[in-house]
């Protein structure tokens, strides 16, 4: 299911920006605006940042291979990671050359007429609002609870919220570049368009370093939500036979792939036969309830000590961000 909205929430907002692009491109061609013509590039690397987090939810899908025998979900995390880089240095970069450029070279205002202009930037806006809508009622079927942006930054699936972030940046731009454009017609100093440029260059390298940071995270491997570590916990210490976990370590390889790892101190009458058939149930009934542990490694280990191993903490609490 969340496959399912993630992939309808990038298809929309993919098909929309394509046709934005287009748009803007032979609007921003016609009247020479700096605002519209970096609307135009954001527009462009919004369409290529959805092609490529489309590309990469596929290829987690791969199944393993002896090359990478515990399959592929991190490709989910890292063509995420590259779209906010691709955000920066396509989107926010041009921008910001653009308009310094246009404040630089500041020429004088030719009188065209910017209708074009407002029609497309309209359209577009409207276009941008239906996408963010479409990614914001998929995100709150699975949002649970919590702000939204809380959850923005502690969700384990990057796609709808890079989705949504894109969005938002794109609605505030389109904003930007038309307020600017007013400005130009109105008091007669085309520099207004060019500071609009800025602002837009500035608005896109802000999101993202935000969702550089958040990916980034999430690439080099987060733990398990407190909920689903303590349900861990409670179905293993649910069997007669154990005594405690010990330790739980735990990691996202994709939104619904998590590598387990646990420590677990059993009761000291069982034979090796029967606690191999122990350790088998227990990773069943984890794998049953929580079917996102993939993988599921069982030690036994009686005297194991979290606190004299601070490299490797072994509780259920929530730790902050990698990247705070």
């Amino acid at each position: 299911m969340a496959d399912a909205s993630s992939g309808k929430v990038v298809i929309a907002a993919m098909l929309g920006n394509g046709l934005i692009a287009v748009s803007k491109f032979a609007a921003g061609a016609f009247t020479g605006s700096s605002s519209m013509l970096a609307e135009a590039v954001h527009s462009v690397a919004d369409t290529l940042n959805q092609a490529l987090l489309m590309f990469g939810m596929r290829r987690s899908k791969r199944t393993a291979s002896e090359l990478h025998p515990m399959g592929y979900a991190a490709e989910s995390y890292f063509w995420p990671f590259l779209v906010s880089i691709i955000i920066f240095m396509l989107g926010g970069v041009f921008a910001l050359y653009e308009g310094i450029h246009g404040l630089l070279h500041i020429e004088p205002d030719t009188g065209a007429s910017h209708l074009w202009d407002y029609v497309v930037l309209s359209a577009a806006i409207v276009f941008e609002g239906v996408a963010f809508t479409i990614a914001m009622v998929e995100f709150r079927k699975t949002k649970g609870e919590g702000g939204t942006l809380e959850v923005i930054m502690r969700s384990k699936d990057p796609t709808i919220p890079v989705v949504l972030m894109e969005d938002s940046a794109a609605l505030v731009g389109l904003l930007v570049a038309m307020g600017a454009i007013a400005l130009s017609e109105t008091t007669g100093w085309v520099g207004w368009d060019s500071v609009g440029s800025i602002v837009i260059g500035l608005l896109l390298c802000a999101v993202s370093y935000l969702l550089s940071r958040e990916t980034h995270s999430l690439l080099l491997g987060e733990t398990a939500s407190v909920e689903d570590r303590a349900e861990v916990v409670r179905i293993v210490e649910s069997d007669d036979s154990v005594i405690r976990v010990t330790q739980l370590l735990s990691m996202h390889r994709g939104p619904d792939d998590v590598l387990l790892a646990l420590k677990v101190s059993f009761v000291s009458d069982l034979n090796v036969t029967t606690l191999e058939s122990v350790i088998d149930d227990v990773e069943a009934a984890i794998r049953t309830k929580l079917p996102k542990m993939k993988m599921v490694f069982i030690e036994p280990d009686a005297d194991y000590d979290a606190t004299k191993d601070p490299a490797r903490p072994g509780g259920i609490a929530e730790p902050p961000r990698a990247s705070e």
